[in-house]
């Protein structure tokens, strides 16, 4: 009797054991492709940005992170499609200020940026560059400031359209600064360089990358670096507070986000892998050779991000909807 239960006993064991692998192999996390979807098309800033932290994420995941642009809607397409994935950790959005701040003030989104989204990590931001043509009779912003206030509503601001964070930042400018210009809206920034150049408009807030090579072979004056400290790329160019117009941040930011309800272990696992790619050296030199202020190691945190996100909406939307601005309008 005690020979059979002993037999028994040992072939139960043996049954279970094949099962031990595959429960764990269930719960192993990431066991497949990663997909990070950037909402706007390949070759800008914001996909450049996400291509170098999905490779450090891979380097630390071991697995691959894939990007996938999904283009449209100023990028709530992309945002959308995130925000109704299975939240398992194997579809993210790299997404920015645009996407989580901006579009939610100015569309009828048919999703919530807080409510529909798990923070992972704030990524950097890049503080922008007032700058004007060469022919404007002023050499910093004080004195742009005193021209605008002569010369009320002669101005022309090129902006990257309607709801771009060249456009708000612009809008914050002559609120601040009490001033009145025309806003004329391009396809992005890009096409307003030629025309600042040629003359044909006054003044644009332009992305370093756009504008710096401009300013470096003199073909426009860079006024100040509108953030709050000067630039890693743009050391020689003076802030706005600096010059005695505080507060006129156009700082445009890019973080990453994970479906709402995603597990906290999974979510652990993406921060910590983000983490790993800003600090790895080579990637920060890209970064820094961008003029991109990546965000410091101990707020690289999604309790961070939720809070930084939420500051920002508190800022920026009561000054969308003092100027009336709706996309496309």
């Amino acid at each position: 009797m005690l020979q059979r239960r002993r037999f028994l006993t040992l072939l139960a064991g043996a049954t279970a054991l094949p099962a031990l692998p595959r429960a764990a192999t269930a719960q192993a996390y990431p066991s497949r492709t990663i997909t990070m979807v950037v909402p706007v098309s390949a070759g800008g800033a914001l996909d450049t940005n996400a291509r170098l932290v999905a490779s450090g994420m891979s380097a630390a995941l071991g697995q691959t992170v894939v990007i996938e642009n999904v283009t449209g809607a100023a990028g709530s397409t992309g945002t959308g499609r995130i925000a109704r994935s299975a939240p398992d950790g194997y579809s993210l959005l790299y997404g920015a200020n645009v996407t989580h701040v901006l579009n939610p003030a100015v569309l009828n989104l048919n999703y919530d940026v807080v409510a529909d989204f798990e923070p992972i990590a704030l990524i950097g931001n890049t503080p922008w560059l007032f700058a004007v043509k060469n022919d404007l009779p002023v050499n910093d912003l004080k004195g742009l400031v005193g021209w605008l206030k002569a010369n009320p509503d002669k101005a022309t601001f090129g902006t990257a359209g309607q709801g771009s964070p060249s456009h708000i930042g612009g809008v914050l400018f002559q609120q601040v600064t009490g001033t009145t210009f025309q806003f004329i809206p391009y396809r992005g920034t890009a096409p307003v360089v030629p025309d600042l150049i040629s003359g044909q408009i006054d003044m644009a807030i332009l992305d370093p990358i756009t504008s710096l090579p401009q300013f470096r072979g003199g073909k426009i004056k860079i006024l100040a670096v509108m953030g709050k400290k000067r630039g890693s790329g743009s050391h020689d160019i003076p802030t706005a507070d600096e010059q005695g117009v505080p507060g006129v941040y156009t700082e445009p930011w890019q973080g990453m986000w994970a479906p709402k309800g995603t597990p906290k272990d999974v979510l652990a696992k993406l921060n910590g892998a983000v983490v790993s790619a800003l600090t790895d050296p080579a990637i920060r030199k890209k970064f820094a050779d961008q003029s991109y202020e990546l965000t410091p190691r101990e707020q690289l945190t999604p309790e961070h991000l939720a809070k930084f996100h939420k500051e920002e909406m508190d800022k920026w939307f009561p000054i969308i909807k003092a100027a009336g601005i709706k996309a496309g309008g």
